[in-house]
């Protein structure tokens, strides 16, 4: 009986003494509340019994959303809500612990509230529009400043999406005045455009009216030209559906000249 006493305290003592890290963690041993100096990474280990424990963090990438508000250099209200990614620092893991504890502390305590100050840090180089117009530009911005601010936390930032992005009521009702007014500009300057054109069309059917009229003159001056007529007559009246004549008069003497074409049934009536 003692025996297995014995090899029940042994054992006991023996899991108390041994922990894992698994692959994508770290882990901080505390002894009596004060954390060592050694960062833990994958694999066995062993630590005091009893008096110590172990804090384990994730290093593979975490995301988080963290909303932001911000005034643009033109003093506009500019809202924003940012996905972070990012993973902690192996290096600085002991730190986080002594300083941040879990990583719902760090998230809370330090992402959110640096995600605010640089935030605000690149709106306030931007207008308004320009935050719309040069929306990467803002975004660089802020990536350069949180990325600054949070590394001296052991916070690696990896990416950052801007989710959202959205003005105040105001600013958002003189876009859409300004896009409606930009709109019926547009449309005036076309009208006026199909106006010209229009006038432009009409211009060149008078003179090209009048070029036939030109041309058809000098045919007519020219030897020949009352066969043309008399070919036009003829063809004018067929187009107008008359019936063919019963008789054909030849107008004038010793020249040809237009025919003088009529019906006798429709003289008889």
């Amino acid at each position: 009986m003692p025996l297995i006493s014995l090899a029940l305290v042994i054992l006991v003592i023996g899991f108390s003494s041994v922990f894992v890290i698994n692959p994508g963690q770290a882990g901080v041993v505390s002894i009596l509340g004060k954390a060592r100096d050694i960062t833990f990474l994958e694999g066995i280990h062993v630590k005091p019994p009893f008096i110590s424990g172990v804090d384990i963090y994730d290093l593979k990438v975490q995301k988080f959303e963290v909303p932001a508000q911000s005034s643009t250099k033109d003093l506009q209200d500019l809202n924003a809500r940012f996905a972070i990614n990012f993973r902690l620092d192996p290096i600085q893991v002991v730190e986080i612990r002594r300083k941040q504890g879990t990583l719902e502390n760090i998230v809370s305590k330090v992402i959110a509230p640096q995600t605010q100050e640089s935030f605000k840090i690149a709106a306030s180089r931007k207008t308004v529009e320009e935050a719309i117009t040069k929306r990467t530009e803002l975004k660089q911005d802020f990536d350069d400043v949180l990325g600054t601010r949070l590394d001296k936390y052991g916070i690696i930032v990896l990416d950052t999406s801007v989710i959202d992005l959205a003005f105040s009521p105001e600013f958002a009702k003189s876009v859409e005045d300004k896009q409606i007014a930009e709109q019926r500009a547009k449309r005036a300057v076309y009208i006026a455009q199909e106006a010209e054109q229009e006038a432009q069309a009409d211009i060149n059917r008078a003179k090209g009216k009048a070029e036939a009229q030109r041309l058809l003159a000098e045919t007519l001056k020219a030897q020949g030209g009352e066969l043309v007529l008399q070919k036009e007559a003829i063809q004018a009246w067929r187009e107008g559906g008359s019936q063919m004549p019963e008789v054909l008069v030849n107008g004038g003497s010793g020249q040809s000249s237009v025919p003088f074409l009529f019906n006798v049934k429709d003289v008889q009536r």
